[in-house]
């Protein structure tokens, strides 16, 4: 059974059914028309349209999964799919879940217990709190010996919630109340830790895999320095910024993580490389990554069936996996990137994907489909590759112009910008490349 949505329900349906697996899809109601509930062997309706009484509602889940005689469950990602809660539910109801273990996820979701372990076992950590910090005047007393800038981090964060920048002394304070607020609105829990602020860094992610009999492997490196807000808005393999000689120290430290977490399953190390190439490391994502199929295009891989084949019991071969070839991938989002990237749930009218050599798409919209305003507003992830980061940019710009959304406002414009302007190009971006891209007005209409 997939606990998910979209289109990593459809790819998790897509890849079971070459294995000859059978799939069940849960759905919300406003997600009855969704391609995920076609193509799945039965579909179960879990709830109305709020996240919390469907795709979030475990017993409603475990239900389903019960009286379709489902044995596994796969958590896509978001949702439940870092919920040690739901982890351990599977286990007590004989469903294997297939991803981390609660213990695990437990481990690695507290961000500040995960600073601990990663120090612990020698992989290098941006200087901090060395744990949660107890209260506004131990956060002045961290700050004043880390140095300013200093980042406020919630320990319970994710997708750049409960986070804030402090320069100076002087905005410590109303960024200790906003970061732990925005925390306990989106977690439930407001705890924070402090960390030294590395300014101007990349930030590159370890995609490894870990079998049940201690084998750890990486399969090299992810590139998504390019984000909005900590949402990460395109990413690329291999990155520009990598050096054979700084993989291999990297793909080491990212393997010494996964050991420390005993890691059984495919998951990803994140890490933040400043100008010298010295990395550190930042949190490590016990699930299926958005933007793993750029990994499998480089590698020629399914990391939907590494997972499982892992959760079966399998053992992985243990080898590290280097880039063959260069991939790229554009979220495309139902977001107005002319309008603050505000949501732009609606019909889609008019629908026509992008082929060719090196072009795939993955998604679960169509002609016709409706994009709820209850959810992420990702639709579609286009990805090229090619023998060279030139030809997979040049394959990109193609692509995107054969892409027609139509009744939406799209991400479209920002991307085929983002394809020409000179600092992507010459690979020399890191995290703040938003603070200086400007949006010029379209060329060409996305929407109607």
């Amino acid at each position: 059974m997939i606990a998910n949505r979209g289109e990593i329900a459809l790819r998790v349906i897509r890849t079971c059914k070459e294995m000859g697996i059978e799939t069940v899809a849960v759905y919300s109601v406003v997600d009855r028309d969704s391609l995920h509930v076609r193509f799945a062997s039965e579909a179960v309706c879990i709830g109305p349209a709020a996240s919390a009484k469907s795709y979030l509602n475990i017993p409603s889940i475990i239900a389903a999964a019960e009286i379709t005689n489902s044995d596994a469950i796969h958590p896509g990602y978001g949702f439940l799919a870092e919920n040690a809660k739901f982890s351990k539910i599977c286990d007590e109801h004989k469903i294997k879940f297939i991803g981390a273990s609660p213990k695990m996820i437990e481990s690695m979701g507290d961000k500040a217990n995960a600073i601990k372990t990663m120090a612990k076992a020698g992989v290098p950590t941006i200087p901090g709190s060395n744990g949660l910090l107890k209260d506004l005047k131990d956060a002045y007393s961290w700050a004043k010996k880390i140095t300013y800038p200093v980042m406020l981090k919630a320990t319970a964060g994710g997708g750049g919630k409960g986070m804030r920048v402090v320069m100076k002394e002087e905005e410590l304070e109303e960024a200790w109340d906003k970061a732990r607020a925005e925390s306990m609105a989106a977690f439930g829990n407001n705890d924070m830790y402090l960390e030294k602020f590395v300014e101007d860094p990349r930030h590159i992610e370890f995609q490894i895999a870990g079998d049940r009999y201690g084998k750890i492997s990486h399969l090299s490196e992810r590139d998504c320095s390019i984000q909005r807000r900590h949402q990460k808005l395109i990413e690329e393999v291999p990155s520009p910024f990598m050096t054979q000689k700084l993989r291999e120290k990297m793909g080491k430290a990212a393997i010494k993580a996964g050991k420390a977490a005993k890691y059984e399953g495919v998951g990803t190390v994140e890490f933040l490389v400043d100008k010298k190439a010295n990395f550190y490391f930042m949190e490590m994502n016990t699930r299926i990554q958005v933007e793993h199929p750029i990994t499998e295009e480089v590698i020629n891989y399914d990391l939907i069936k590494e997972q499982i084949k892992i959760a079966a019991g399998e053992k992985i071969s243990g080898k590290n996996l280097y880039p063959q070839m260069h991939a790229i991938e554009c979220r495309i989002n139902a977001e107005d990137p002319f309008n603050d990237f505000r949501p732009s749930p609606g019909t889609i009218t008019n629908f026509h994907k992008p082929g060719g050599h090196g072009v795939r798409v993955d998604t679960h919209v169509y002609s016709g489909y409706t994009i709820p305003p209850d959810y992420d507003s990702l639709i579609a992830k286009l990805i090229t590759v090619a023998q060279t980061r030139e030809e997979a940019i040049a394959k990109m710009k193609r692509a995107l112009e054969e892409v027609i959304i139509e009744g939406v406002k799209t991400t479209m414009p920002f991307h085929e910008q983002l394809m020409n302007n000179e600092v992507f190009l010459s690979g020399k971006y890191t995290t703040n490349f938003m603070n200086d891209f400007v949006l010029e007005e379209p060329t060409r209409d996305t929407s109607s």
